[in-house]
């Protein structure tokens, strides 16, 4: 039977908005927020983190809401996706769901659509983001546990092991990629928390649900363009190339 992991990547040391996955939103963590967003994939959700000393906020999350987690390399992602997938168990063929702890409005839907298309075409690795008109902090990638093993055994530069998908050009070995295209573009919005100006906006959203996760992207997309003072929030922030989360 071939395994879904849902593995989301966490730490407390960012280097813009330090605990920035503990900031409360909405009674709870983002991170907590988060996970209420993709409650259809509970039961196959993992949280990446670090063993550097710093994670304990984010262990008590898992802990109380029984989420699994595993510590590894703080700036070694790639080492701490491919430990964290085998220490659950995956094998050749499983599918692993690549998410980080800083999107809050992660879509589960659109999740499952990047799932589908990844199996459906027999892909080795699909996406969705800001690159197929989705907006940065929807961003979801899927590939397989084949996929990852090979990237871990043959990365070398620090940017490979931070990046965990890099592009398969990059390392002249064919691989079969697609991404999950948006029917608009509304990559010009920005989801993610990296810097309080974010966060700010972020708070802005859930205000406008009256702090339920429980909104479509669609609806998410409709509420934007109704109340453009959001998008001005946080216009100007800029995406670190090289943030490790």
């Amino acid at each position: 039977m071939i395994n879904l992991l849902i593995i989301i990547q966490a730490r407390m040391t960012s280097t813009r908005l330090p605990g920035k996955v503990m900031l409360p939103l909405c009674g709870k963590t983002v991170l907590e927020i988060m996970l209420d967003r993709l409650k259809n994939f509970k039961k196959n959700i993992i949280i990446a983190t670090t063993n550097d000393g710093t994670q304990k906020p984010i262990v008590d999350v898992c802990k109380k809401n029984h989420i699994p987690y595993y510590e590894g390399d703080t700036e070694n992602v790639l080492s701490r996706y491919y430990e964290t997938a085998c220490k659950f168990g995956a094998k050749s063929g499983d599918i692993i769901v690549r998410l980080t702890s800083d999107c809050p409005l992660a879509d589960q839907d659109i999740a499952q659509r990047t799932i589908d298309l990844y199996k459906n075409n027999h892909l080795d690795l699909a996406g969705a983001g800001p690159h197929s008109g989705f907006p940065r902090g929807i961003d979801t990638v899927a590939y397989g546990f084949d996929f990852l093993k090979f990237m871990y055994n043959n990365a070398s530069t620090p940017y490979e092991k931070e990046h965990v998908t890099i592009h398969p050009d990059k390392i002249k070995k064919p691989f079969k990629t697609l991404h999950l295209n948006n029917q608009t573009d509304d990559s010009h919005y920005r989801l993610t928390l990296d810097e309080i100006k974010d966060y700010d906006a972020i708070k802005e959203v859930y205000k406008k649900f009256n702090c339920s996760t429980e909104f479509t992207y669609d609806e998410l997309i409709k509420m934007l363009k109704k109340n453009p003072y959001i998008y001005e929030i946080n216009k100007e922030v800029k995406q670190k190339e090289y943030e490790i989360k």
